[in-house]
């Protein structure tokens, strides 16, 4: 009779720590992608979404930096989306010579988003992708 008491204690116990470790992994976001340009302390977080709004997985974010001497040199930066939707573009140049233009694409459907991070340095970005 001991025994059969001690086999039921053993299966609850690892039915909860099972439980907690499955409910602690849930609770957990996706690692956001993110890409550095090393060119400055600015940052752009972007959320994409499509016309129903759920989070578009794989979505590219592109944008070409150009600056130094008549801005003869150019560094591309591409992320892509997590589960989430979610994506940032870190090291960017503090004060640009114009502001830059990220390019958002998901299957034929893109969207053009300007930013200065001069204006804005820490800019977020909620980003409907939708065919019209």
């Amino acid at each position: 009779m001991r025994f059969g008491q001690l086999r039921s204690v053993r299966f609850l116990c690892s039915a909860v720590s099972l439980f907690l470790c499955g409910a602690l992994l849930a609770a957990q976001s996706p690692q956001i992608p993110a890409v550095d340009g090393g060119l400055g302390s600015c940052r752009a977080d972007f959320t994409v979404r499509d016309g129903s709004d759920k989070p578009i997985y794989n979505a590219k974010i592109h944008v070409l930096i150009k600056y130094g001497f008549f801005s003869k040199r150019k560094t591309e930066l591409e992320v892509g989306t997590n589960s989430d939707g979610k994506a940032s573009v870190t090291g960017l140049p503090n004060m640009p010579k114009k502001p830059l233009e990220f390019t958002i694409k998901s299957g034929t459907v893109s969207k053009a988003i300007t930013d200065d991070p001069a204006d804005n340095c820490n800019a977020k970005y909620d980003v409907t992708l939708s065919v019209h």
